[in-house]
Formats: C-alpha cells, sequence, structure tokens
C-alpha cells in the first residue's frame, strides 16, 4: 500500500469533504481557508490516494506551536496512522527555529488523541474547564473593581502571576500555554482590561476573543471565586461594556481549575463541558 504525508493547500479541500469521521458538522470544514494558510498548517497521510488522517498546527505569539485538528477516517483506523502523522509535524515545528514550546490539547475523555500524546513525548501541563456563560449576574453582589490604565501597572501583575512563575496563561479561548514574556505584548496589554480589587491584592484581567461567538474572556488566577467581593459584578459589567463595543452579544468564557471549578454554587450559571488537559514539551528537552 502506497502512503504519502504531505502539506495540505487551498485546493485539497475536496479529500477532506470525502473523508468518513464520524463528525458531524466538522468546524474544519467551515473554516479550511483560515488554517490551511497564514500561521496554521494542516498536513495529510494518504492511503493509495486516499486522505486517511489529518493534523496540523497553529503558531502563537511567534514562539508556541499548539498540534491539534486530527481527524482519521473510520475505514483507516486502527492503523496507527494519526500518530505517524503527528511525529511528521511535531518534525516540522522543530524544524522552525523560532518555536520554543510544543504542545497539544484535548479533552479528558479522548483516549485516543491522549494516546497519541503520550506516543509524542508530550507530558501533562494543566487541566482545565472551558466554562462558558451568558449572564453571572446571579452571582454578582458587590461594587465593581478598579479599573487600571497604566500599563506599568499591568506589566507588573503580570510578572508577577506569570513571569515569576510560569504558570499558564488563557492566551485565547482554547489556548492556554505556559507563561513566558512572548504572551505580553505591550500592546496587547494596551487592550486588556486590568480590574483590581479594593485592598489590591486581587486583579481580573479581560480580554476581548471571537471563536464563532464574541467571548469576554476573564482570568482570575485564584480559587476564591465566590469569597472576593464586586468579582462577579466586575466581569458581568465588563461583559456588558464589551457587548456594547463588538454591538453584539457577547458570552463569558473562563479557564477554572478543578478547584475553581468545585468552588461554584450549585446552581451557578456555567456550561462545564468535560476538561481539557494540556499536553507539551519545551524545545530544550527535545535536543
Amino acid at each position: 500500500m502506497e502512503k504519502l504525508i504531505r502539506q495540505l493547500d487551498l485546493e485539497d479541500l475536496h479529500y477532506l469533504e470525502k473523508m468518513k469521521t464520524g463528525i458531524e458538522d466538522d468546524y474544519i470544514l467551515r473554516v479550511y481557508n483560515r488554517i490551511a494558510g497564514g500561521s496554521s498548517r494542516l498536513f495529510g497521510l494518504f492511503q493509495d490516494g486516499q486522505l486517511a488522517s489529518i493534523g496540523g498546527y497553529t503558531i502563537f505569539a511567534n514562539q508556541y506551536a499548539m498540534l491539534g485538528r486530527m481527524r482519521s477516517d473510520l475505514r483507516y483506523r486502527g492503523n496507527n496512522l494519526s500518530t505517524q502523522l503527528m511525529a511528521h509535524i511535531m518534525e516540522e515545528v522543530l524544524s522552525l527555529p523560532a518555536v520554543q514550546w510544543v504542545g497539544a490539547n484535548t479533552q479528558v475523555e479522548n483516549g485516543s488523541a491522549r494516546r497519541v500524546m503520550d506516543k509524542l513525548g508530550l507530558t501533562e501541563v494543566s487541566t482545565l474547564y472551558s466554562a462558558v456563560s451568558s449572564d453571572v449576574a446571579s452571582l454578582a453582589c458587590d461594587a465593581v473593581w478598579q479599573e487600571l490604565s497604566d500599563l506599568t501597572q499591568k506589566q507588573e501583575w503580570i510578572n508577577q502571576l506569570y513571569i515569576q512563575t510560569g504558570e499558564v496563561f488563557p492566551y485565547e479561548c482554547y489556548y492556554t500555554f505556559p507563561a513566558s514574556q512572548a504572551l505580553f505584548a505591550d500592546a496587547d496589554l494596551s487592550q486588556w482590561a486590568f480590574f483590581e480589587n479594593r485592598d489590591k491584592s486581587r486583579v481580573l484581567i479581560a480580554k476581548k476573543d471571537y471563536k464563532r461567538n464574541y467571548y469576554l474572556h476573564a482570568v482570575y488566577p485564584w480559587d476564591d471565586l465566590m469569597e472576593q467581593p464586586g468579582l462577579w459584578e466586575t466581569i458581568s459589567t465588563a461583559q456588558h461594556r464589551l457587548s456594547e463595543k463588538v454591538k453584539s452579544e457577547t458570552l463569558i468564557w473562563m479557564d477554572l481549575t478543578p478547584d475553581q471549578a468545585s468552588s461554584l454554587p450549585a446552581h451557578h450559571p456555567f456550561d462545564l463541558p468535560s476538561p481539557w488537559i494540556l499536553y507539551g514539551t519545551n524545545r530544550s528537552n527535545r535536543l
């Protein structure tokens, strides 16, 4: 049997349309033109001229590569094709001198994807729930926190919480990375809203994102979600402000640790699907 691995281009969409993946309304088909170019690449493994498996990567902040978009044709599964393809993609990524970290995100129950990550030598970095809500007003009970406008103050919070600790940072919805200075360009910090609580011991970072819907991406790295007066009022206010700015309904997205998720009250307003596991490795570990 003839096997070929190559990068896919805009003319290859018809191969994907013929795959039998068992996925209804696969978003990859809708956004193919975008994820097959720019900062993203897609690759395909062909078996006797038929596309049997696909996967790819996207570059973030110039030095982070996120693997993903793995799909296999049901007629070819069980032949270790996804692992072979993703190993090839890993080599492609590591041939890029600027890339310093390679990772992938998959849900806890996706055993097949997790086995591929293990075979690639990627290790577990974090587990987070992608918590989404349309309205958190039911949790609000106090005054809105003070917004910070000074770039230096924002940089100080980022340095304290992420640069010095190397903790993972939710750079975008779905995309979380171990922190480095590359994730925090001054241009981004200027656009992100920072809100400080009364005693200046806590900060909320609020960012705009778009993934089929507009999101207020709220970043809060402490476990005391229900113990900080004004936190939820601040999130709700930032959501309404963003909705007015984009002139569209805006949802709230928070990446919650298991401890944060368990601290929510019984009748919280969030949709909490299965948590995502972030896998990754530094470039230095592969040399």
